[in-house]
């Protein structure tokens, strides 16, 4: 036995199901006073379920290993965002709106 473990938390599940994904955005930084912003968006050949587009998106602004602020499309529960350790619903109308904002409410968090 390797001694390595694998978990698969189905993060992935839409991009196996849909083998013709195409990355659209990747993008990760490490800001000066240790905050990460991490954006991952998919282009799939069927929306995931709960979406009504054929893009899979994950955006996340954390410090200190905690979520500040994640906007995603996890399977079955559709468009949302997480804003300060609440959930909301997100109303998706394209990926440029969806980075513009998401990068909007993370100025709204950055330390001045």
């Amino acid at each position: 036995m390797s001694g390595v473990v694998i978990v698969d938390n189905g993060e992935y599940d839409d991009i196996k199901d849909n083998m013709k994904a195409e990355l659209v955005h990747r993008a990760k930084s490490i800001l000066p006073g240790g905050e990460i912003v991490e954006m991952v968006v998919w282009r799939l050949p069927r929306p995931v379920a709960g979406s009504s587009h054929p893009y899979k998106y994950r955006l996340f602004f954390g410090r200190d290993g905690k979520r500040i602020v994640g906007f995603d499309n996890e399977r079955g529960k559709g468009d949302h965002c997480h804003l300060d350790g609440k959930e909301y619903p997100y109303r998706f109308t394209s990926v440029n709106e969806l980075m513009a904002d998401f990068l909007a409410e993370v100025r709204k968090r950055m330390p001045t």
